[in-house]
């Protein structure tokens, strides 16, 4: 007499991953391109109830200056996703205009220039901050920076701000 033995299936109980609650976005390149995606995704953010905070450091101080931050350029020259060759990225004058169109395409869908994005981040409960070794290092006073600029902080002080946090680096 045979027997059939039947083995259970062990089904294991997959959870959904829990929704991201909070983001600490660094962002430290000062060019149009370099900027950009870290305002797109803290307004994201704020948008869909999720807690954003922004640490500039770096050349991404730019972003936060009163008289650089909306004066900012997209990097031609060495920057392989411009899809020129070095050489005519280093036309004089080929910085400005492709800032000039890159600008414009951003009009027509009507993203906010970076002082407003920064208003409209900080207005909806963003939290913005700049980085204190960046500030030193540039010789920077409090009055160059932006108002929406909440706190000049140290690494540790991010780490701390940014505990349980998801941490992107633009």
């Amino acid at each position: 007499m045979s027997t059939a033995i039947l083995e259970e299936e062990k089904v294991e109980t997959v959870k959904a991953p829990e929704p991201i609650k909070r983001v600490s976005i660094i962002v430290s390149k000062g060019t149009l391109d370099g900027v950009y995606p870290g305002l797109i995704m803290a307004n994201g953010a704020r948008m869909e109830g999720i807690e954003a905070t922004l640490f500039f450091t770096f050349f991404g101080m730019n972003a936060i200056l009163k008289k650089k931050m909306d004066k900012l350029k997209v990097a031609t020259v060495g920057n392989p996703a411009m899809g020129m060759p070095t050489l005519l990225g280093a036309i004089p004058g080929m910085s400005s205009f492709a800032s000039h169109m890159m600008k414009k395409e951003m009009d027509k869908l009507d993203i906010p220039p970076v002082s407003e994005f920064l208003e409209m981040i900080e207005d909806a409960g963003g939290e913005i901050y700049a980085c204190k070794a960046a500030f030193e290092m540039f010789h920077l006073k409090e009055e160059d920076l932006c108002p929406q600029v909440k706190e000049i902080i140290t690494v540790g002080d991010f780490y701390e701000k940014s505990a349980g946090s998801q941490i992107i680096f633009t």
